[in-house]
């Protein structure tokens, strides 16, 4: 430990570590732009800067080492002068449109301006123009709102190890594109959204249906649906300013009730589905020497990951569709012939944390004669902003139950919204099929938590699971690289594109911390807990989807509707 003094306060700090964690760890606010915990700093933007006594300058604190008897001052004039500078400038060549940005309220810069006491423009000119990027099915690029920080160009390459998009040019003809400068649609983008959790401004967000979805309910002629995906009720309370990790479920469904959906089903029902088809795949890859290691394949910018940079995985790769798409399979098939309804006049709508669900209900091999088993995907923020359009109240809503027969879950489903729940779901379920018992203790602890990989070795009647769970693309790059290398002890293979999982996805509400995803990830635990079923297997209405409808997992009809097939993509520029 090492004694430095900071706006006059003596403090202690750890030798080597930055001015920025000291002052942050010691209650002290500092501004930042660029900075991402985590990553290595890059101190580009400069909005840190502190004043250290006998330095020339001032430094930037994200990446400005600490030193013995070292003097700091946070607040002085020329400090809050050089920040408010910096603001200025930017603003200087920003769009005047907060009033229609999607961002206000939740825009960093907005916030620094009003912090700082900017109040009035000092600076004009020419401004730059770039043109929006819309040809994305999830992601609207907006360069004119882009500060140059550089935080989505770091997180799509250092954490997703995607570098989809970049810095091009020079001097003060920067600015951040995809190759060539063209479309994110042509581009490497795996529409996971993270970029977009990240962006300081509105240069990044979701592509919206809302007007789409508004126009479906309006209309008399469609029966419109909805789905709810299993981190969202663990997540959706933090757009209404309740605390993170409050489970909102049953205020959900009435919400989504009092807007007019004509039938409100859980996702995590047909994760139960899943398991019950994916679990069964496994088992019969194990015991007749099919490809393994098995992939699963509920996370669309994974699967799209792995079309386009690891093609020689396909094989690996679950042919289940995910949990969003069986749901909407059954809704066009199953339900709508048991209600009387023409396909083509359901409107079937999920609610997902994730921006790349969208990507994924428009893709080809998701529909059956032309009618798509989803029509349209919400974020959680979309379904934020959709309530305050309606004037629904979240918090004042009485908890409703889910529709029957999509509304029934076991607990095992709703573990699939955090990154290792997909897998503990999978073994609980494996284990029966293969032994005809149950786990004497159904939690797997190996599986649980934030760590990016995470393993777990063990023995099922004789027969030896080797399981991986990872999340992040990037350290998906690092398990199939060694997998390619000729490592050979892993017949499983769960992989979230987010960080965390579900919780953490691109489509849920911006501004959080990682100790607002560890509570989304406790709340799913704790529902898991406290539930009556526990494992995909005992869901009755899953069992009467197959005795009614579907008739076994892997059996012809399940195999045409829930399956699906993947190949190769080329990433044109």
């Amino acid at each position: 430990m090492i004694h430095v003094e900071i706006d006059g306060r003596p403090v202690q700090a750890n030798a080597g570590e930055t001015i920025l964690n000291v002052l942050e760890r010691n209650g002290v606010n500092v501004p930042t732009l660029c900075h991402l915990k985590g990553l290595t700093p890059t101190g580009a933007c400069r909005m840190c800067v502190v004043e250290v006594e006998g330095s020339p300058t001032l430094v930037p604190s994200c990446s400005y080492p600490v030193g013995a008897g070292m003097k700091i001052r946070t607040r002085t004039p020329e400090v809050l002068n050089a920040r408010r500078m910096i603001v200025e400038l930017l603003l200087s060549n920003h769009p005047e449109d907060c009033l229609y940005c999607g961002r206000s309220g939740k825009c960093d810069l907005q916030k620094l301006a009003q912090d700082l006491g900017v109040r009035q423009r000092r600076f004009r000119g020419a401004k730059s123009e770039r043109e929006m990027d819309v040809s994305s099915p999830s992601i609207t690029r907006d360069p004119e709102k882009c500060v140059l920080c550089g935080k989505c160009v770091r997180v799509c390459e250092e954490i997703q190890g995607v570098a989809a998009i970049d810095f091009v040019g020079r001097g003060a003809r920067t600015f951040v594109g995809c190759a060539f400068d063209r479309g994110l649609n042509v581009s490497s983008c795996i529409n996971c959204g993270q970029c977009i959790l990240v962006c300081p401004t509105g240069a990044l967000t979701e592509r919206s249906y809302l007007n789409e979805v508004m126009a479906a309910l309006a209309d008399p002629g469609k029966t419109v649906v909805v789905q709810h995906a299993p981190a969202v009720s663990v997540s959706l309370a933090e757009e209404f300013g309740m605390p993170a990790g409050q489970d909102v479920d049953g205020k959900m469904v009435a919400a989504l009730r009092r807007i007019g959906f004509a039938r409100v089903f859980d996702t995590s029902f047909a994760a139960d589905l899943t398991i019950m088809e994916e679990g069964s795949e496994l088992v019969h890859r194990i015991k007749t020497g099919g490809v393994l290691p098995m992939l699963t394949s509920c996370s669309p910018g994974w699967i799209k990951f792995v079309e386009q940079f690891y093609p020689d995985f396909i094989p690996n790769v679950s042919t289940c569709k995910s949990p969003q798409q069986m749901m909407g399979a059954v809704i066009k098939n199953f339900w709508a012939q048991r209600e009387g309804i023409s396909p083509a006049d359901v409107v079937s709508v999920s609610i997902m944390p994730c921006t790349a669900k969208k990507f994924e209900c428009g893709r080809e091999e998701m529909s059956h004669h032309h009618v798509p088993d989803v029509d349209y995907v919400l974020t959680t923020r979309e379904l934020g902003e959709l309530l305050r359009v309606f004037g629904v109240d979240l918090t004042a809503m009485e908890p409703e139950t889910a529709d029957t027969p999509f509304g029934e879950r076991t607990s095992a489903g709703k573990l699939f919204g955090a990154s290792g729940g997909v897998m503990e779901a999978a073994i609980r379920s494996a284990h029966f099929l293969l032994t005809g018992r149950e786990m004497a203790d159904l939690r797997i602890e190996p599986l649980r938590g934030m760590d990016g990989c995470k393993e777990l070795h063990t023995e099922i009647d004789g027969v030896k699971i080797g399981a991986a769970v990872v999340s992040g693309l990037g350290n998906a790059r690092k398990l199939l690289d060694s997998i390619r290398a000729g490592r050979s002890d892993l017949q499983f293979i769960e992989v979230m594109t987010c960080p965390g999982g579900c919780i953490a996805g691109g489509g849920q509400p911006l501004g959080a911390d990682p100790e607002s995803v560890r509570a989304r990830m406790r709340a799913l635990y704790q529902i898991d807990e406290n539930a009556p079923v526990r494992v995909s297997h005992k869901n009755e209405h899953v069992k009467r989807l197959y005795d009614e409808f579907l008739g076994a997992p892997l059996g012809e009809k399940s195999h045409h509707l829930l399956h699906t097939r993947y190949q190769r993509r080329k990433v044109l520029v």
